[in-house]
């Protein structure tokens, strides 16, 4: 019934081709599929997808699955040797966005291609520089922000910032003022303002620079979870000079599993199925997300302080600096052994009657969705933010990289969906007993069960928003117009 309105909504004599362009990473692709979904089944669109694929295999799996939809086509395109462009060691950010770079011609050239020409052209927030190509066609243009309002606010108002701050953002006394925004804490910028003369830094602001150009920017977020953010960027007095491009909340997008629960009946789901409802933590840092092996032992002596049922995807410690290390190569670490000896001895034992160990990675939205699950330790990546929101799970609050430490602030000041350590855990360990705290704030206090029937309101919400005449369903109908 969704697609017969909104096809009705669409009067246009050509067939609408739209054509979306996604960087390499789980967590950018997941949102660019989704939103793929969207287009094919509620406007009946044709849709092409242009994927840069990294190493990891789970994202491997994502693809082969998307593609047995038979809904869009994805097209792979040759990942670019960037060894010579960057040091091994340069950011995830610089890496992403010099591969993107490389890819122009490939990408191109498969444009050109097509039998059917485009009619629309979508970018993630990294393929910003091929916005360009639209032109060739004279097509409108668009920039998908898979992350909330508060983020995009922050990337457009950045070349303001690089002009009014002299030094380095983290050194300034004060917060960081941005028109109608809550002001952001300098421990909360975004990994690429940590050093202004890194090369990250120069990339994001050119994001900054280049976004506003598209014709509109679409947001995984939506109009009932950040109403404040979201009218103040619309606020021609507050933003005119900044960005005019149009803002299209269409969120929440999320992964939406091709089975049901009940078909997927391994050894995790029935163990789940014997707890008690809400009874159980699940614990992910998302499809980069690593940690040291010092931190590893606190958080587990941390569970078994709490008591608590527990279900923990552990990966192998990090050595170097980076937390998230495991970005382009998830789904490739399972050896269930050798992660055994980074835990602290007995545990395992203790934890065959309260939890389980699952390997590298884990079908986290199927978990999600289980009703023996009350909440989620994350590392607040957007896509893992807004599984938990969706499905009802508040969180405990774990930031890693990017803008995590900005997501967290969110669901814990603004939203209220979740607690965190006063320890930042990208900076320090999380030492046992705070994470003992937290864990029985979360799944036993008062406490979470207020958080808990409060993200059940914001589940409600981002259904509504896709419900005829939501929100979101509304925007993307604007949009396609």
């Amino acid at each position: 019934m969704l697609a017969l309105v909104f096809v009705s909504d669409m009067e246009s004599e050509m067939e609408t081709h739209v054509v979306l362009l996604s960087s390499p990473g789980l967590g950018h692709l997941t949102p660019v599929l989704e939103l793929s979904k969207r287009l094919a089944t509620l406007s009946n669109s044709k849709v092409t997808i242009f994927v840069v694929p990294s190493l990891s295999a789970a994202e491997s799996q994502v693809i082969q699955s998307f593609m047995s939809l038979n809904l869009c086509r994805i097209i792979l395109l040759p990942p670019p040797d960037i060894s010579h462009l960057v040091h091994a060691d340069a950011a995830v950010v610089t890496r992403i966005v010099v591969i993107m770079r490389e890819i122009k011609p490939a990408f191109s050239s498969a444009v050109s291609a097509l039998s059917v020409p485009p009619t629309l052209f979508i970018v993630d927030l990294f393929g910003y520089e091929s916005m360009d190509f639209a032109d060739q066609f004279k097509i409108p243009k668009f920039v998908y922000i898979p992350s909330h309002a508060g983020f995009l606010a922050l990337t457009l108002y950045l070349p303001v910032l690089d002009e009014v701050v002299k030094g380095e953002y983290v050194d300034e006394k004060d917060a960081l003022l941005i028109p109608g925004c809550r002001p952001l804490q300098l421990e909360d910028v975004v990994d690429p303002m940590l050093c202004r003369s890194d090369q990250q830094y120069l990339e994001y602001l050119n994001m900054g620079i280049k976004i506003p150009m598209a014709d509109g920017i679409l947001l995984n977020t939506w109009e009932e979870l950040e109403p404040a953010t979201l009218a103040a960027l619309r606020d021609d007095k507050l933003w005119g000079g900044i960005s005019k491009a149009p803002i299209y909340p269409v969120g929440p997008m999320v992964t939406t599993p091709n089975r049901p629960i009940d078909s997927n009946k391994s050894e995790m789901f029935l163990w789940l199925d014997k707890q008690p409802s809400e009874s159980v933590l699940y614990i992910s840092f998302g499809s980069g997300g690593i940690l040291t092996k010092e931190q590893m032992r606190e958080l587990a002596l941390g569970l078994e302080l709490s008591q608590q049922r527990f279900i923990w995807v552990v990966r192998t410690p990090v050595v170097a600096k980076s937390c998230d290390g495991s970005f382009f190569t998830v789904g490739n670490d399972c050896n269930d052994e050798r992660l055994a000896s980074y835990l602290p001895e007995g545990f395992l034992d203790w934890s065959n009657n309260m939890g389980l160990i699952i390997s590298d990675w884990a079908p986290q939205v199927e978990i999600l969705r289980h009703q023996s699950v009350g909440g989620f330790l994350s590392h607040c990546g957007w896509n893992s933010t807004l599984e938990s929101i969706t499905h009802g799970v508040p969180l405990i609050a774990w930031p890693l990289y990017a803008e995590q430490r900005m997501n967290a602030t969110l669901l814990v000041e603004e939203l209220k969906i979740a607690v965190r350590s006063k320890t930042l855990p990208s900076k320090e360990i999380v030492g046992r007993e705070e994470i003992k705290l937290m864990v029985k704030r979360l799944m036993v206090d008062e406490e979470g069960h207020t958080m808990r029937a409060r993200v059940k309101q914001f589940k409600l919400s981002g259904e509504k928003a896709w419900n005829h005449n939501g929100s979101s369903f509304k925007a993307l109908a604007q949009l396609m117009r």
